[in-house]
């Protein structure tokens, strides 16, 4: 009886249990990704309100929002003196300010992408909120591209700015009646704009004054002011079409637009003569650099109650740095080394003159262990140790401090062939800027094999330091292991300057044109290239800067319209009509030869 009663009970109390676990309310799992952004439920005020005097705005969505770098990212135009507090009220986000509007002005709060849900991070993208503090909402519409001057490509945080005063020292001193910012493709657009002319420029800025007001601070203007009418400018907002962006925005997938108006920004060349920098980062080694090259006036180096005999002193190029090698032991063991200088010096009223300065150079010399180290060999670089050299190539050889004379019996070169080996003359000449740099002559032969070896010591550095052993096999590359590029320059009156990149615009090689003419590149890598032509507007063989005091736009360049892939044993010929400035289009699949 008691079996037959268990029997009966546990199916019952399993069935309860089931269907109590069938009719419990879950959450399913999985489900599609939502990828709608926020829409916009209530205003207040209204978007586009009229006569409005208020300080408060609040824009209510259908879901929870959040901001993401608002403070570096929301624009006020025309910009407040204070920046206005953003913050989150449920599902609103909230602007208050604590200017006092100006009167019959249109004012736009443009969010860029700051604004996404809480979930998915879906953006709004470039929300924008209007006002008139009078009866007329201006709606008058600019736009155009920000490039860098010299690469062409669009620039990062580039705020753009229009001013009603044609003045010159308005965009140092005086905050914009107008602003916006640049995208990533370097497209810009102001929408509500009042009619008039104006002044515009774009500025990289450093200090968020909104003003160009620092020397490195990079700068683009146009020549000339803009002149902003219902009859030119009149230009209907551009709606995107359900464009929904989760996550990161990436550059590359961007559309680019173009716009009315091109600035190319540049950053100015300076004008102030100071001491930049100087520093001792090594017991023996000095170096002082001036912000820039000396001109006519002196740039020199002492150290008092010193001889000469002490140091070497090697000077820049452009004369603006030198770098002392300190060559008396008792005095570079010293810690604490006073050294005087004399340089060109611009002071707060403009003059130049030659100032005298002690500088005083430290370094702590790290304190010995009982550990036994293994002193770092003196280390020497050269291409001619890499194995093969163009056709023509110089061979240099290369050191972190100073050599001292290289022991040539400890360094030989032979020509080779088989097991046989012929010995080879040589010789070495130290270059007399450059006391870490020697040239290495040789007659080296296309199609032969030569084999370079160093025993240990064969180099050295003035301090002592050794070499280790080193040797290599060296040949002279053929030429049909390179490929040539001819190009047709042509269309362009004056002196320009072809350049030979890599696909990131890495110099190779230039040329220097003063009229149209072929240009050739030989003994080429394979590989991809791109070509930049600099007009030399003055004929200085380089690429000059602009100046806005001057009102000097910085000098123009463009690129050749598409990569070339230039193939070992080939030659590739072009041409190229330069005749269009500030242009690139460049192409992202390269054109193999033919």
């Amino acid at each position: 009886m008691l079996k037959s009663v268990k029997d009966f009970i546990f199916p019952v109390i399993f069935l309860f249990i089931l269907i109590g676990s069938c009719a419990k309310m879950s959450s399913p799992a999985g489900g599609p990704r939502d990828k709608v952004a926020p829409v916009v439920v209530k205003c207040t005020p209204v978007n586009g309100e009229k006569n409005f005097k208020g300080n408060k705005i609040t824009v209510t969505f259908n879901e929870y929002v959040t901001l993401d770098q608002i403070n570096e990212k929301l624009m006020v135009s025309p910009p407040m003196t204070k920046k206005p507090k953003v913050s989150l009220k449920g599902k609103s986000v909230v602007v208050e300010y604590d200017d006092e509007l100006k009167d019959s002005t249109t004012y736009t709060f443009y969010f860029q992408d700051a604004i996404r849900d809480l979930n998915e991070g879906n953006i709004i993208e470039n929300y924008q909120f209007v006002f008139s503090t009078g009866p007329v909402i201006d709606s008058l519409s600019v736009t155009g591209n920000v490039y860098s001057a010299f690469s062409l490509d669009p620039p990062e945080n580039a705020l753009v700015m229009l001013y009603r005063n044609p003045d010159d020292s308005a965009v140092m001193k005086q905050i914009p009646d107008y602003i916006s910012k640049a995208g990533k493709n370097g497209y810009f657009r102001f929408d509500n704009v009042k009619e008039g002319k104006y002044r515009l420029y774009a500025l990289v800025d450093a200090d968020n004054s909104k003003n160009f007001n620092l020397a490195d601070e990079e700068i683009a203007f146009m020549d000339t002011t803009i002149e902003i009418s219902s009859v030119k400018n009149f230009l209907p907002v551009i709606k995107d079409t359900v464009k929904i962006t989760p996550g990161k925005i990436k550059a590359a997938d961007t559309i680019i637009k173009k716009g009315e108006y091109r600035l190319f920004l540049f950053q100015p060349a300076k004008k102030m003569h100071y001491l930049s920098s100087s520093s001792r980062s090594a017991p023996y080694k000095l170096l002082y650099t001036l912000s820039m090259p000396p001109d006519t006036m002196g740039f020199d180096f002492t150290i008092p109650e010193t001889g000469e005999k002490s140091y070497r002193i090697e000077k820049s190029a452009e004369k603006d740095t030198i770098l002392v090698w300190l060559t008396d032991s008792t005095l570079y063991t010293q810690p604490l080394i006073s050294t005087l200088i004399g340089y060109p010096f611009t002071d707060s009223t403009g003059n130049i003159y030659q100032k005298r300065d002690t500088v005083t150079m430290r370094f702590i010399i790290p304190k010995t262990t009982r550990t036994r180290t293994k002193k770092t060999p003196f280390r020497v670089s050269s291409n001619l140790l890499g194995g093969s050299l163009k056709p023509g190539q110089q061979i240099i050889f290369k050191s972190q401090i100073p050599f001292r004379t290289p022991d040539t019996s400890k360094i030989r070169l032979y020509e080779t062939e088989g097991a046989n080996r012929k010995k080879t003359t040589y010789s070495f000449r130290q270059d007399s800027t450059n006391s870490c740099r020697m040239t290495f002559n040789a007659n080296i032969l296309q199609g032969k094999t030569y084999l370079f070896i160093a025993d240990s010591a064969a180099f050295g550095s003035i301090y002592g330091d050794q070499s280790d052993s080193t040797g290599s096999k060296v040949i002279i590359r053929n030429e049909k292991t390179f490929g040539t590029l001819l190009m047709n320059i042509k269309n362009y009156r004056g002196s320009r300057i072809i350049q030979l990149l890599t696909p990131e615009d890495k110099i190779v090689s230039e040329r220097i044109l003063r009229a149209d003419a072929k240009v050739e590149f030989r003994y080429i890598d394979q590989g991809n290239y791109r070509l930049r032509v600099i007009y030399d507007l003055n004929s200085d063989g380089k690429w000059n800067t602009g100046d806005f005091m001057t009102r000097r736009q910085p000098e123009p360049v463009s690129f050749y319209g598409q990569e070339l892939y230039i193939k070992e044993g080939w030659s590739e010929d072009n041409d190229w009509d330069i005749s269009e400035q500030n242009i690139k289009k460049l192409k992202s699949k390269a054109l193999k030869t033919r």
